[in-house]
């Protein structure tokens, strides 16, 4: 089994095995989910687990702890690399995840495991959360690079096709943080703006308010990727936002912030 190792332990969430079980653990104890979840499709943030852990425990807690199918986790590229996927497995403190190499390898999009192995926080942040509460479950990692609303539905297309094709059973991650370094009131107006849009999936309109407002969120195509898919795959009818907090309720600092949202699909 080929592995992308580890590249950022110990810096954005804990490398030690026992400290780092102890942390999502308090996180997913601390979910307080409004009514029960089956979602088919969540955003997820990838900020450092202390800043941004309690929310992506919401996002996971979304799907129910006993599934063990596939993961598909699309992030956005912040080493501008190109689209692509990898048959890599993934190595996180808690252990291996292991790629479902069969459904990467219906996938048409390029592999490259050179990029993949390259630290990359939108999609390293994302594996110990998955290998924690879903110990069984594998994963198809995908980058983004340039996001466009004709890229992401072109992206879907191909995920679709290749989860009809190999029967799989999964669920799709989208990896974003959302506002970046601006006042937390600010942040959480521009931020509730464009959420909003997801409410009825509507991907255009996601688009074209990220747009209009400049709002810095830096996975909204993975997002639309995400909806386009759960979509059609599922016949998803509508987004729900679980949480939303910035890094000022850590740090206590609210003149700038960055802004993480729970988001799921169903």
């Amino acid at each position: 089994m080929d592995v992308r190792r580890v590249t950022l332990a110990g810096r954005f969430y804990p490398g030690e095995p026992a400290s780092l079980k102890e942390q999502l653990a308090y996180f997913f104890s601390h979910v307080a989910l409004p009514h029960p979840v089956d979602a088919c499709g969540i955003i997820s943030p990838h900020a450092g687990t202390i800043y941004s852990g309690q929310a992506a425990a919401y996002s996971f807690s979304a799907i129910p702890e006993d599934f063990n199918g596939t993961f598909i986790v699309i992030a956005p590229s912040h080493s501008g690399y190109p689209d692509c996927t990898s048959g890599l497995s993934w190595e996180t403190p808690l252990g291996v995840i292991e790629c479902d190499e069969t459904l990467v390898s219906a996938l048409d999009i390029n592999r490259d495991d050179f990029a993949m192995a390259q630290p990359e926080n939108s999609l390293e942040v994302q594996m110990p959360f998955i290998k924690f509460r879903f110990p069984d479950a594998k994963v198809v990692p995908v980058l983004m690079g340039r996001q466009t609303l004709q890229g992401a539905k072109a992206m879907a297309d191909a995920i679709v096709r290749a989860v009809r094709e190999t029967s799989s059973d999964v669920r799709i991650v989208a990896s974003s943080d959302f506002s970046h370094y601006i006042p937390d009131e600010e942040a959480r107006r521009l931020d509730g703006y464009a959420i909003e849009a997801l409410f009825d999936l509507d991907s255009e309109e996601f688009f074209r308010r990220i747009r209009e407002e400049g709002v810095s969120a830096c996975g909204y195509g993975p997002i639309a990727v995400m909806v386009e898919a759960c979509r059609e795959l599922f016949g998803a009818k509508k987004g729900e936002l679980l949480n939303y907090m910035t890094s000022g309720d850590v740090s206590g600092d609210f003149s700038q912030v960055v802004g993480y949202a729970a988001v799921a699909v169903f």
